[in-house]
């Protein structure tokens, strides 16, 4: 993240590249944080779905902070709160918008102590990444040039998430 801030703030990338790196990082991140219980059940036997699985809560807050780098790059460029607010109206921007809220709130409690303190209301809340993460990409398709990228690792994670769910609702015992 560090690098693409100094790589922008010399010049050596352009707004637009900074503003598209720092997006689609933060959502490869997210789409990571949430495949990890698919492929831990997929590669059941495999060490490194544990690896991953150990680590979750760090993709998590890594995929906020490229989200957050992504936010100011888009304030520090609009500079005035009346085109911040006037594209804040605009579908393609709230989606990010309330994207980023969420997030805060789920970056906010990624650590223990709020686990230990909001005990089964934790798993609630953090159950929102999901309204998020559809929230991320409607706001990836419509701000993107090209929005089959975004297609893709939508498919993608759909596909993964539906393999959890069918996995999750399937007997144990079936499961063997």
């Amino acid at each position: 993240m560090l690098v693409l801030a100094v790589a922008y703030a010399r010049g050596q990338m352009f707004y637009g590249e900074v503003l598209h790196v720092s997006g689609e990082l933060s959502a490869r991140l997210l789409i990571l944080a949430l495949a990890i219980t698919p492929l831990r059940m997929i590669f059941a036997r495999a060490r490194w779905p544990i690896w991953l699985q150990q680590r979750r809560r760090w993709f998590g807050v890594a995929s906020f902070a490229y989200a957050i780098l992504h936010t100011v790059l888009y304030l520090e460029r609009k500079a005035e709160w009346s085109a911040i607010l006037a594209d804040g109206l605009l579908f393609e921007m709230w989606t990010g918008w309330l994207a980023l809220g969420i997030f805060l709130l789920l970056a906010l409690s990624s650590n223990d102590f709020s686990v230990r303190l909001m005990k089964r209301s934790w798993k609630k809340l953090h159950r929102f990444v999901y309204a998020a993460t559809a929230l991320v990409f409607l706001h990836w398709v419509y701000t993107a040039f090209d929005f089959v990228s975004a297609l893709v690792h939508l498919l993608i994670l759909l596909g993964l998430e539906s393999y959890r769910l069918v996995r999750s609702r399937v007997p144990a015992s079936a499961n063997k």
